[in-house]
């Protein structure tokens, strides 16, 4: 006696349909889904930031020319640094206010390792940049387990905790430059972070290792789906996205040819994000984190350790303020008493907000930093090109430009629970 499957159950099944493989058709029917269901993306990043070009290009024609360009890679390299830090800090739904002078200490420490002031004791000798930036990370990361302790064993409010620390290490800068004013970095190799350009031979061959390193972790993470028998994006829409990324890539290095060459510093900020990114998307950790940020007690009762994870989380922050700091110390070729004040810290966490990392925690991805990076550094570096613009004014602007991410964010949030998305 013979049987025959009955596979209409599979076909109405909304979870076994979702395992089934795609379509081209399928995925952008989908993708349109989401975006009426406001699952957005960086939709409007991209349209912003053709805002932003048009009007600044409009009033200034200096501003979409190479060297403005390669100007604009190298002035948001630090915020981009310290704004991966704070993705992490948003995914837990915490708040780091000290990462500012956070990011001063570590430029600050960096600078008198290289070279003691003059008054300081003599058996504190000059170091090698190899010793001094690694000294100076690895007391930035103690600053980050320090907060990040103080938080979940007294169970504080990570806004108390650090506000004190934007106090505490603010003062630290001014004791650490003391007399001296400012500090001036002489070493080469450390100038040379924001302030060497790569040969154009070279440039090329670091766009195109980067664009094969996502193709390969895009591929990876296709075949790790199948495997587990989840659905997957069809191979021609990963493809195109690779190559629609090789195209932007491409541009990008073509344009910085047409100047100074590729700043070293922005194939720094390319392979942070790689490796963060990493972290976040391919690693129990990363998963630990959006997890614990979801929703902290669920976690906890699924075995999450979920005060080692929050103090882990302060700890890259932290070390990505002191990455972002040496990387201005480097750009401005000295530290000075004003070192991590202005509007370091507004910028870094508007670089995270704008690019779409929820403040509610749980949402968000590490590659949208260096979009939102892009338009506070866009917005700033256009205005910076128009005559008689007050710094007052850049505040109004950089601040509306953020509540208006917040806005956005919210009215997103508030439609994708309604169509049911989320």
């Amino acid at each position: 006696m013979s049987t025959v499957q009955d596979n209409s159950g599979a076909a109405n099944n909304p979870l076994l349909a979702s395992q089934a493989p795609q379509t081209v058709n399928d995925y952008l029917r989908g993708y349109m889904r989401r975006i009426r269901g406001g699952d957005i993306g960086a939709l409007p990043i991209i349209i912003g930031l053709v805002i932003i070009a048009i009007i600044f290009q409009t009033a200034n024609s200096n501003y979409l020319t190479p060297r403005n360009l390669v100007n604009l890679i190298v002035q948001m390299a630090a915020i981009t640094s310290m704004a991966y830090g704070v993705v992490y800090i948003l995914l837990l739904g915490e708040i780091d206010l000290s990462i500012s002078y956070v990011s001063a200490v570590g430029g600050v420490g960096m600078a008198l390792l290289l070279r003691p002031p003059p008054g300081w004791p003599e058996w504190i000798p000059a170091m090698p940049w190899f010793v001094a930036i690694p000294l100076a990370l690895a007391v930035v990361s103690l600053i980050g387990f320090v907060q990040g302790k103080i938080i979940t064993y007294f169970q504080l409010p990570a806004f108390v905790v650090t506000l004190a620390g934007f106090l505490v290490w603010s003062g630290a800068t001014l004791i650490l430059i003391g007399g001296a004013g400012t500090v001036i970095i002489q070493d080469k190799v450390v100038l040379g972070i924001a302030n060497s350009f790569l040969p154009p031979e070279v440039g090329w061959i670091a766009g195109i290792l980067f664009i094969a390193f996502i193709a390969f972790t895009q591929y990876s993470a296709r075949r790790t789906r199948q495997s587990k028998g989840l659905s997957t994006r069809p191979v021609p829409v990963v493809v195109g996205q690779v190559v629609i990324l090789a195209v932007i890539i491409g541009i990008a290095i073509y344009i910085s040819n047409l100047d100074r060459g590729v700043p070293f510093v922005g194939v720094l900020i390319l392979l942070m994000l790689g490796i963060l990114d990493y972290i976040a998307t391919r690693t129990r950790f990363g998963r630990y984190v959006y997890a614990v940020g979801g929703n902290k007690e669920a976690a906890r009762r699924a075995g999450i350790n979920v005060e080692r994870i929050r103090v882990i989380v302060f700890m890259i922050s932290s070390f990505m303020a002191g990455v972002g700091g040496i990387i201005l110390a480097s750009r401005l070729r000295s530290v000075a008493t004003n070192t991590g004040g202005g509007d370091l810290l507004l910028n870094s966490i508007a670089s995270a907000v704008i690019g779409g990392t929820s403040l509610f925690g749980g949402r968000g991805t590490v590659q949208s930093a260096i979009l939102g990076a892009l338009i506070i550094s866009s917005v700033d570096n256009g205005m910076g090109l128009l005559p008689n613009v007050s710094a007052g004014a850049k505040f109004v602007v950089t601040g509306l430009v953020l509540l208006v991410a917040v806005v956005v964010d919210a009215i997103s949030r508030r439609s994708q629970q309604q169509s049911g998305i989320r």
